[in-house]
């Protein structure tokens, strides 16, 4: 196909996606949020089992932009968001660009249910500048956006979908497995669903739930089966997160992936940090979805195999 077509072909498309991106901004800048940025190159990348960040000489490409902008909150910044770039190794599917567009928001003094009041509002106004009316097609599912959205637990959607448990899923390595197969297939398919409250084991950056430290503060939120946000009450305990950092660290050597230093920096800081809550949204999964697209490619205007 030539190139300068499959280019105009995406022109409706690009045009959606620039006005969605400007409705985001005006959102929060209109909510008193500062609008800021932070390098894309770092020398420590959060170590994440699952996740593989980008060389760029001794340092690395940042796979998220949130210990940057978490030593912004230590520092005194109440509220804070920010659309980049971001960079993960290996990752290219119908959803996935190792080179993509997050927008992540910060805000002190709440937790990871403000944010899902945060993440209805956003996609509702933003759908609305676009001129949706309250909702969305999308593989010829129609999506009601009208707040409020469905919550729904880890554990209750293992046992509404799942053919084991959540602890089985976990003892046996395959919470993702099923969570992939089995679960995310059936996720905000009538309207958003936001299931919360994963393991504590798959916290990541998420302190414990305040009375039942079995789970984390912590949730994703889905559209027509499709992960676009991921959330945190955020963790403030250096030791308990160095802890963390260090077991995602053997996890990758036993699975042969490289084993990142230690982001020392944010580890100074953290004990600084406010409670606070912040969460990571894709970008251009929003714009796929919003445009009608099934494919990422179709909502960004060069792919790597077209350079």
């Amino acid at each position: 196909m030539d190139e300068g077509w499959r280019l105009t072909a995406k022109e409706d498309a690009l045009r959606l996606r620039a006005r969605m991106i400007q409705a985001i901004r005006g959102f929060f800048l209109e909510r008193d949020f500062l609008e800021i940025e932070t390098p894309c190159r770092i020398p420590a990348p959060a170590p994440e089992s699952h996740i593989d960040a980008v060389a760029e000489g001794e340092w690395f490409l940042h796979t998220s932009p949130e210990l940057c902008m978490k030593r912004l909150l230590a520092a005194g910044y109440p509220k804070i968001f920010q659309i980049c770039r971001c960079y993960r190794a290996g990752e290219r599917g119908d959803l996935h660009l190792p080179e993509f567009t997050l927008l992540e928001w910060y805000r002190t003094g709440t937790d990871y249910r403000a944010l899902m009041d945060d993440c209805e509002s956003l996609i509702f106004s933003v759908a609305g500048e676009l001129g949706f009316d309250g909702e969305v097609s999308w593989k010829g599912r129609v999506i009601r956006l009208q707040p409020p959205w469905e919550r729904l637990a880890v554990r209750e959607a293992f046992a509404r979908h799942a053919p084991i448990t959540v602890s089985e899923a976990l003892s046996g390595d395959r919470f993702e497995e099923i969570m992939v197969c089995d679960i995310e297939p059936h996720l905000g398919m009538e309207r958003p669903v936001f299931l919360y409250e994963y393991p504590a084991a798959l916290g990541a950056l998420a302190r414990r739930k305040a009375g039942d430290s079995a789970f984390a503060e912590r949730f994703e939120l889905y559209i027509a089966g499709v992960e676009l946000a991921n959330a945190f009450s955020e963790l403030t305990d250096a030791q308990e997160q160095r802890q963390r950092f260090e077991e995602a660290g053997r996890s990758r050597r036993l699975q042969g992936g490289s084993v990142y230093p230690m982001p020392e920096s944010f580890l100074a800081a953290l004990p600084q940090m406010p409670p606070s809550a912040g969460i990571a949204l894709g970008v251009d999964r929003l714009a796929m979805i919003l445009a009608g697209k099934v494919r990422i490619d179709d909502v960004v205007a060069f792919t790597p195999e077209s350079l």
